[in-house]
């Protein structure tokens, strides 16, 4: 199975969609995606940027998922950052 990753226009990951082996004729990355993304936009429809991403992280950094980002300078997917940690409430003041 190849994994794609369907970008918004910010590069953000928006779905991550699993294509059938045969469906790219059984060709390794990166011979696989132009023709995964033929099949997937003869399903999908033109206009949305895919890129493929491994599910086992043998290339471009990362598995994507949703809400990661990807770089195109770096031809990586990047995780968003984590949030802070809760500051703790002050302690009430007694009067």
């Amino acid at each position: 199975m190849a994994h794609f990753a369907w970008l918004d226009e910010h590069n953000k990951v928006y779905q991550v969609s699993v294509v059938n082996n045969s469906d790219i004729d059984d060709l390794p990355y990166p011979e696989s995606e132009p023709v995964g993304i033929t099949y997937l936009t003869s399903v999908h429809g033109d206009g949305i940027i895919w890129k493929q991403t491994s599910y086992h992280a043998n290339f471009r950094g990362k598995y994507a998922g949703v809400g990661d980002t990807y770089d195109a300078e770096l031809d990586e997917f990047v995780s968003p950052p984590a949030p802070p940690d809760p500051i703790d409430p002050p302690d009430p003041i007694e009067e």
